[in-house]
C-alpha cells in the first residue's frame, strides 16, 4: 500500500520554528469542526511540538490539553518547554496563543521505557473484523470525519433524535484516510474521533465541545511501528452526566489486541 509522503495530517501538525521551544503553525481546511478545527488536530499539534523539541528526553507518557476557546482560522504560535527533567521522566507546559490571547493550555510527561512486567486488564473486546464490518459513509459537512476511515459496530449515531437513547457506548474500526503509519501525534487525535456521548445517550442533538481532554499511552514507539497502517478498534462511553458536563473514556487497541492509549474527556453540553 502505497502512503502519501506528505498527508493532509502532517501539513495539519506542521510547524516552523521561530525560537528555541516556538513555532509557528496554521489551521488547516481539512480538518475543520463546525466550529475552528478539529480538536484531536490541535492536541496532536501540541504534542508534535514537544516531540520535535530538541530537549526532549523519551517518549509520549501522558497529554493534557485544556481547550480555553475554540481557534479561529489562521495562524497561531505555540511554546512547549521542560519545566523539569529527571532521570527517566519528563514534564512539559505548552500553551498556545492565538491573536494575542491564549487558546489553549497543555501539560505532556515524556519518559524512557523500560522492559517490565506488563498487562493489558482492558482486554479488546471481541468483535468483527474490520474486512467484515462496512464502511461508514459519511454525508456530513464537517471536514475532519473525512480524513478518517470509520466502520463502526455499535453506537452509530442516533437515526431519530427524539430523546429515546439507552446508552452512551460506541465501537469502531478507525484509521487515517488515507493510510499512514502510527505515530504518536496521529495516535492522539485519533483518540478524540469519537463524538459526544451526550448525543447518543439522549439521542437529542444539543451544543458541546471538549473543556480538557487527557490521552495517556500505553505504547511505545515500536508497538506503533508494528501497527503501522492497520485499523484501531476504539470503544467510547460515558459515566456521567451533570450540570452541563459529562465525561467520556475511551481505549484504543490495535488489530493484534495490544491496548496503544486511553483518554478521558470532559465536555460541556446545553440544553
Amino acid at each position: 500500500m502505497n502512503t502519501p509522503a506528505t498527508s493532509a495530517f502532517d501539513e495539519a501538525i506542521a510547524l516552523s520554528e521561530t525560537a528555541p521551544g516556538r513555532y509557528r503553525g496554521q489551521t488547516h481546511p481539512g480538518y475543520a469542526n463546525m466550529v475552528g478545527p478539529f480538536g484531536g488536530i490541535t492536541a496532536a499539534t501540541a504534542l508534535a511540538a514537544v516531540c520535535r523539541h530538541p530537549e526532549r528526553l523519551g517518549s509520549p507518557v501522558a497529554l493534557t490539553v485544556n481547550f480555553a476557546t475554540a481557534l479561529a482560522d489562521g495562524a497561531f504560535e505555540l511554546e512547549a518547554r521542560p519545566v523539569r527533567t529527571n532521570r527517566s521522566t519528563q514534564h512539559w507546559v505548552i500553551e498556545l496563543r492565538q491573536n494575542g490571547a491564549v487558546a489553549f493550555t497543555a501539560t505532556a510527561i515524556t519518559a524512557t521505557r523500560r522492559d517490565t512486567w506488563g498487562v493489558d486488564d482492558e482486554a479488546k473486546p471481541a468483535v468483527p473484523a474490520p474486512d467484515s464490518v462496512r464502511q461508514m459513509a459519511i454525508p456530513s459537512p464537517v471536514q475532519w470525519v473525512k480524513r478518517y476511515a470509520m466502520r463502526p459496530i455499535e453506537g452509530l449515531l442516533p437515526m431519530k433524535w427524539d430523546g429515546s437513547g439507552i446508552g452512551s457506548r460506541s465501537r469502531l474500526w478507525v484509521r487515517d484516510e488515507p493510510p499512514r503509519p502510527l505515530d504518536f501525534a496521529s495516535l492522539t487525535a485519533l483518540a478524540d474521533v469519537f463524538y459526544p456521548r451526550v448525543w447518543l445517550r439522549r439521542a437529542t442533538m444539543v451544543p458541546a465541545g471538549t473543556v480538557s481532554m487527557t490521552v495517556y499511552f500505553h505504547a511505545g514507539p515500536e508497538e506503533l511501528a508494528a501497527t503501522g497502517t492497520g485499523w484501531l478498534l476504539g470503544q467510547a462511553r460515558a459515566q456521567g452526566f451533570r450540570n452541563g458536563f459529562f465525561d467520556q473514556t475511551a481505549q484504543l487497541w490495535n488489530e493484534a489486541g495490544r491496548l496503544l492509549a486511553t483518554t478521558h474527556q470532559v465536555v460541556y453540553y446545553k440544553e
